[in-house]
């Protein structure tokens, strides 16, 4: 997943772009105080990018909704103080205006926000004629191409500085992540997008600090360029999202650890090691394309069975006793419950849809 661009942060005004790029600050700027203290710590860890919320999209109605405009003005600070740069989430066109009067350095648009795509023409028509950089996170529901369409979109208005964050994305089922991952939709968005920084949220992805370096060090073996971090001078009484955020000392240790493995591959004896892996990978591929093959062969027998017998196509307790078998035996083959159950979901689906095809053919 390399970039084309050998800096991808070329032109954002920052000092120091080598990897990971970070961006820290809390959730939610809640006082004049605890924006000044966590910034000031931030700073002496030659952070150059600070992140808070000031206006807070909750799922409900009367929860802290963020302070407001007033944050605006304590961000100032950070820039004529601190010293850094400031950056904050906006989701509708009196955002982008406020913030941009207040002279905000980066803007954000939310995972609610960037799944809409009439929401999303609305900031990029307000954004035309601004030289700004702009990170779109991606939609909360698992569409590459809606990603891509938002990123667009800002591409539209003529903002050349845009970035994409990765928060992960939401699932009805219970997981240990917040937001379910799902890797391989933002590597195929950087297949599609090459030349633009990919920034990975550990914080929203995890929604638990304990996790936090683990999602990190993931990212960086995806080759992301930077990370946007969740930082709190005292997080366990943060107004929102306590769980997710880290002190600025928790940080530092965080990207210590941090192994940054090199982009390209050296030549030589390395070069052809892999290539050999890969050819057996390859051969792996086509043999389980034969398998699924001949399982949907068998689908369909089922289906002929079903459709001359009157019988439903789905039968749940079937469904459920495979499942529960090949996550038994997924177990024994050191393979997670997530990957076994999005692969046999898939799979089962196919069969329901060429079951369902033969259903109804004359």
């Amino acid at each position: 997943m390399n970039s084309i661009l050998k800096d991808p942060f070329k032109g954002w005004g920052l000092n120091n772009t080598s990897r990971p790029v970070t961006i820290a600050g809390p959730c939610s700027a809640e006082s004049e105080e605890q924006i000044l203290d966590t910034a000031r710590q931030l700073k002496a860890q030659n952070i150059e990018i600070f992140r808070a919320g000031i206006w807070k999209p909750r799922t409900r109605p009367n929860s802290f909704e963020g302070v407001g405009s007033i944050g605006l003005e304590w961000l100032k600070l950070v820039q004529k103080e601190v010293g850094l740069k400031v950056s904050t989430e906006v989701a509708n066109v009196k955002h982008v205006y406020e913030a941009l009067r207040m002279g905000v350095d980066i803007l954000w648009i939310g995972a609610r926000t960037s799944a809409n795509p009439f929401a999303m023409q609305e900031i990029a028509d307000a954004l035309k004629g601004v030289d700004i950089p702009v990170l779109v996170k991606n939609p909360v529901n698992p569409d590459v191409d809606l990603w891509r369409g938002a990123i667009e979109r800002i591409q539209g208005a003529g903002i050349t500085r845009v970035g994409a964050i990765h928060r992960g994305f939401s699932s009805f089922n219970k997981t240990r992540y917040r937001n379910i991952p799902q890797w391989q939709l933002p590597i195929e968005l950087r297949q599609k997008m090459p030349d633009i920084p990919m920034i990975c949220d550990p914080s929203h992805i995890g929604g638990n600090r304990d996790i936090l370096q683990e999602i990190s060090q993931k990212a960086m073996d995806l080759n992301y360029d930077g990370l946007i971090i969740e930082t709190h001078c005292n997080p366990d009484k943060a107004w929102s999202d306590a769980s997710q955020q880290i002190t600025p000392d928790q940080l530092k240790n965080l990207l210590g650890k941090l192994v940054l493995r090199h982009r390209n591959m050296e030549p030589g004896v390395l070069n052809e090691t892999l290539e050999d892996l890969r050819l057996k990978i390859d051969q792996f591929d086509d043999d389980l394309l034969g398998i699924l093959e001949e399982r949907m062969k068998v689908a369909e027998q089922i289906g002929m069975f079903k459709k001359e017998n009157n019988i439903t196509i789905l039968q749940p307790d079937r469904w459920q006793e495979i499942l529960a078998k090949t996550l038994e035996k997924g177990h024994n083959r050191d393979l997670s419950d997530e990957f076994i159950s999005q692969m046999f979901r898939a799979i089962h689906q196919e069969s329901i849809n060429k079951q369902t095809k033969i259903m109804n053919e004359d």
